[in-house]
Parts: structure tokens; sequence; C-alpha cells
């Protein structure tokens, strides 16, 4: 029983650590795709993931509370601004990652979503 428990908890570990890996080569993929974005390397891709991440956590809960009224009257489209202006947060913080605008953060987070859905769906488990 404590070995299934040990083996449960290292496999949560190790998806945990993959997600995090795919999603930094989605970061990197769609910067390669919009000329609007750059991102130096992987490691800077990691590093925006991180961040993109915690700040997915931490910030948009708080927007998305503020900006309720808004939301409802545009019909939940006021997220995709929310979106951007966080990824226009985390340009602002991590070195190596320019997006060139509003418009580009838009199409940036719209790309990564399809991305990580993607990988998403590549990770869950197949039952037969």
């Amino acid at each position: 029983m404590q070995l299934k428990a040990q083996l449960q908890s290292n496999f949560v570990i190790m998806n945990g650590i993959i997600r995090f890996l795919l999603s930094g080569l989605a970061v990197l993929l769609t910067a390669y795709l919009l000329p609007g974005v750059n991102v130096e390397h992987y490691g800077y891709a990691l590093l925006v993931a991180a961040v993109l991440s915690f700040a997915n956590a931490l910030v948009r809960p708080i927007l998305v509370v503020l900006t309720i009224p808004i939301t409802v009257f545009t019909l939940g489209l006021f997220l995709l601004v929310i979106n951007a202006l966080i990824i226009l947060m985390v340009d602002y913080f991590v070195p190596k990652f320019d997006v060139d605008g509003f418009w580009w953060a838009m199409a940036f987070s719209l790309i990564l979503s399809v991305f990580n859905s993607m990988f998403a769906e590549m990770l869950k488990p197949r039952r037969q």
C-alpha cells in the first residue's frame, strides 16, 4: 500500500515537471510563430512559463473579480484582454522576452493556450 502511494506521488511530480517543460516549449514555439514576440532561448521560455503560471495563479483571479461587470457585459470576451495584460506584465518582468504590443500579446495568449491544450491532451492517460 505504501509503495503504491509512493509511486503515485512520483507520477504526480514527474507529470508536473513534464507539463512545465512542455509549457516552456509552447512559449518557444509561439514566439517562433509570431514576429512580434521574441524569446532569447529555451531557458528564458521556461522562465516565462514559470512567471506566467505564477501571474495566472495570483494576479488573474484578482483581475477577474474586479472586472466582473465588464466581463458579463462583453459576454466573457474581456477575459481575452485580461490574458493579454498578463502577458504584457510578464514581458515587463522577464528579460529577453519581448512583446511588441497589446495585439501581439493577445495573439500570443491565444496561440499559447492552443499549444498548452494540445500538450495537455497528449499527457492524458489513455483508457482501454
